[in-house]
């Protein structure tokens, strides 16, 4: 993987440039560090020297472009690794004022770097750019402007591209395996979409802090982890900066943007289940004052799963540019081709045969009673640009948009355990014929969606303010064509091809208008107390053809309170509201009401300035109405509940422990209104990684991670079970290559992620095994 975490200037790359001086930090280059830098491109590879030894270097971008740094591990000291990294590049380092300079290696060699003594400098890490390890500092989700972490009075993951890497998350589910308070899985494998629930509420995700969609999970893809620079989440309400934040929280997907120093890779996977996958992505200049700035990022997989005749396919394209005619001024367009071929690993089985005793024995995990050409195909393409322009150092403006257009084909056939919920209703007695109902729904969905804010920077006495004023509007329109059918199927050797073609009906036409003004203040006062308070009014419109117009609106409100000790400890304290507008109908062509939620939380951060550790503790409890769940009668529709109340503890820790090892760990607790779908109550999970050297050969890694999930219940279904899992990695990082291996569900254990009262059990994924092999240049 590479990353450039610093933009260079018109002539040079100034690594760590700009930064504010820490008093107290400064070092000689002759002192022994822990330094820990893996094979790269040179230029990312000086990037994370200037960062693990806070010294500044300076490097025209030509004298490291298409040069490779070896892999730099151990007790040394900066010159030292300095050294090892331009060792056979025909580049030295020397010492100029307060900087290191690499040059060309000269006819007769200056004197290269020696005790030379500069100033520390502070993090570079934006809420935007890239992040070296697991653990980001600083954010955008919860405020819409970047803000450290430790000054945000509310609870907030982000997963880095480094742990995405190392864990092998291949999809959304997987990425967020690890993240506090989140269970990705709940669905168990599901080949449709990434369901991810905090806090016992489905999260709304958005990418680029833009809305994915505006309707069921059915009129939109899955989007890939490979086209993401961090996912960042949002637990609790952010209807007062979204207007369209559930109460359970947000999943922001930072894209990857052009970078200014040329690097790029090329990766294949092979894993079982027939996976093959092809990935590329490359970045850089393509003028030489760096003005405009290109990526590319390039997919394309062939794969089957572990349920029967349900694929895996994925072609995708996601190109940007950026523009940067001087210092205040920046446009990236972006867009993305995006096309899947798969089905539906979602059988909807009963209890009797997937957990319960079944005179026939336990269904097998690869059971398919859909017919073979059932698919869930979907084509996904869009374009947006993101547009900022600084007036001067207090304001700045900003624009986002996205305009996109999803086209989903879905044709399924899944089982009824509903009739006779978790039984047999067409075969009581031998439990082996099942009735199936038949559904074949075509949607077409054009969303257009903008963002604009004006940030300013004023201070007041002891106040410093960070005021924030906006506008968003989404127009979003949905054409769905439907039929259905019902037949049945032996569960246990099936018979496929006697199944009725489905008709489609007349088109069904849907829209939503929606329009929001928000204000925001974040306070800090005399450097110790933060204040955040906010208001949004929206407005939305919902339409259905043939139907009267429905409109509503509404006043969302946020304020939060947080104390800065000088030992890095945060306690905070935040309320916070939620307005969702939601559109479409349900099976049944009713209109979707919108979702009202508040929530307090409490908690704790520990996040000291200088220090590659963080810990955050919360306690939460949150109100929802209108909250969105499955129908107990009928597995393709979605219902809505009254009043509704959740409540919970989470504790999250990661840490850089040393150069040498990353961790982190987490525990939740979630207690599930009763209405609701319920999870497990706790949950668990650490994962880990260890490099090391073995018998001389550098860039070896290790890593292991361990999930806990506890027994529950939901309404009358049987006790889903408790589960542990294990996940693995092994890599090998060694010049221009990474090979690596990676597990998950490593003793490959049948086990069911949910039993619903509704009558049905969902498998969870059994062992895969990813082997990748990545060459960058």
């Amino acid at each position: 993987m590479f990353r450039t975490p610093l933009k260079p200037a018109p002539l040079a790359l100034a690594l760590a440039l700009g930064f504010c001086s820490l008093p107290g930090h400064t070092q000689s280059s002759q002192g022994a560090l822990e330094i820990r830098i893996e094979a790269k491109p040179l230029g990312q590879a000086l990037n994370d020297w200037a960062l693990q030894t806070r010294m500044q270097i300076i490097v025209q971008p030509a004298l490291v472009a298409g040069k490779q740094a070896p892999a730099v591990a151990g007790s040394l000291s900066a010159k030292q690794a300095l050294d090892r990294l331009l060792a056979d590049s025909g580049l030295v380092a020397v010492s100029e004022g307060n900087a290191v300079v690499v040059k060309a290696a000269p006819a007769k060699p200056e004197a290269t770097l020696s005790a030379v003594t500069v100033t520390a400098t502070a993090d570079v890490e934006t809420a935007f750019s890239p992040v070296l390890g697991y653990v980001a500092k600083r954010s955008s989700t919860a405020t819409k402007t970047d803000t450290p972490l430790s000054e945000t009075p509310q609870s907030i993951t982000v997963v880095t591209r480094d742990q995405m890497v190392d864990q092998g998350a291949n999809t959304l589910q997987e990425a967020l395996l690890y993240a506090a308070g989140v269970r990705a899985d709940l669905y168990g494998l599901d080949s449709r979409s990434d369901d991810a629930h905090i806090r016992g509420s489905t999260a709304e995700t958005y990418i680029d802090g833009l809305r994915q969609t505006n309707d069921y999970y059915t009129s939109t893809a899955r989007p890939d982890p490979y086209t993401m620079e961090r996912i960042e989440v949002l637990r609790g309400p952010a209807a007062m900066l979204y207007g369209q934040g559930s109460t359970a929280g947000v999943l922001n997907l930072v894209s990857k943007r052009p970078q200014a120093e040329f690097q790029g890779e090329v990766g294949v996977q092979l894993g079982n289940y027939g996976r093959k996958q092809l990935q590329a992505d490359v970045t850089g200049p393509l003028t030489a004052d760096g003005e405009w700035l290109y990526r590319l990022v390039a997919v394309a997989r062939r794969s089957d799963t572990q349920v029967d005749y349900v694929g895996d396919d994925r072609t995708l394209l996601a190109p940007s540019l950026t523009w940067k005619p001087n210092a205040v001024t920046s446009l990236t367009l972006q867009g993305l081709s995006q096309h899947d071929r798969t089905g539906s690993t979602s059988q909807f089985l009963p209890w009797a045969g997937m957990l319960t005793a079944n005179p026939n024995g336990q269904i097998p995990t690869s059971r398919f009673i859909g017919e073979p050409g059932d698919l869930y195909d979907t084509d996904r393409n869009t374009l947006g640009y993101l547009f900022e322009h600084q007036f001067n150092d207090q304001w700045k403006l900003r624009q986002n948009f996205r305009y996109a257009e999803n086209k989903v084909d879905y044709l399924t056939h899944y089982a009824n355990s509903f009739s006779l919920p978790g039984g047999w209703y067409d075969d009581p007695v031998n439990q082996r014929v099942i009735g199936r109902y038949g559904d074949h729904t075509q949607t077409k969905v054009h969303i257009a969606t903008i963002d604009q804010h004006l940030e300013g920077h004023l201070q007041t006495g002891v106040v410093q303010h960070t005021l924030l004023t906006g506008l968003d509007l989404t127009r979003y329109r949905n054409d769905k064509r439907s039929g259905s059918n019902y037949d049945t199927i032996d569960a246990y050797a099936p018979v496929y091809g006697l199944a009725a073609p489905i008709e489609l009906g007349d088109s069904v036409h849907s829209s939503q208008r929606q329009a929001g003004i928000y204000l925001q203040d974040q306070m800090k006062i005399a450097q110790d107390w933060i204040v955040v308070a906010g208001l949004r009014h929206d407005r939305v419109t919902n339409s259905v053809q043939g139907t009267v117009d429905e409109r509503s609106q509404a006043t969302t409100k946020r304020l939060g309170l947080m104390y800065l000790l000088p030992n890095g400890w945060s306690p905070y304290l935040s309320y916070s509201e939620s307005f969702t507008p939601v559109a479409g109908t349900n099976v049944y062509g009713a209109r979707f009401k919108p979702l009202r939620g508040e929530q307090i939380e409490a908690g704790v951060k520990y996040m000291p300035a200088n220090s590659s550790t963080q810990f955050t503790a919360s306690v939460y409890q949150l109100k929802e109405k209108n909250q969105s769940t499955v129908d107990p009668t009928r597995a393709d529709n979605t219902i809505q509940v009254g009043s509704t109340q959740n409540k919970g503890l989470e504790l999250e820790w990661k840490a850089a422990v040393t150069r040498d090892v990353d961790a982190m760990a987490s525990y939740t607790y979630t207690d599930v209104d009763k209405q609701l779908t319920q999870t497990s109550r706790n949950q668990a999970k650490a994962w880990g990684k260890y490099r090391f050297t073995l018998a001389g050969i550098e860039g070896l890694a290790m890593g292991a991670g361990v999930r806990y999930l506890s027994a529950f219940r939901d309404g009358a279904a049987p006790t889903t079970p408790a589960i542990t899992l294990v996940d693995a990695m092994l890599s090998w990082d060694q010049q221009h290559w990474r090979y690596a291996l990676n597990v998950n569900n490593l003793t490959d254990k049948v086990y069911n992620t949910i039993c619903m009262s509704r009558g049905d059990c969902w498998y969870g994924a059994r062992r895969t095994a990813v082997l990748s092999a990545t060459y960058r240049f």
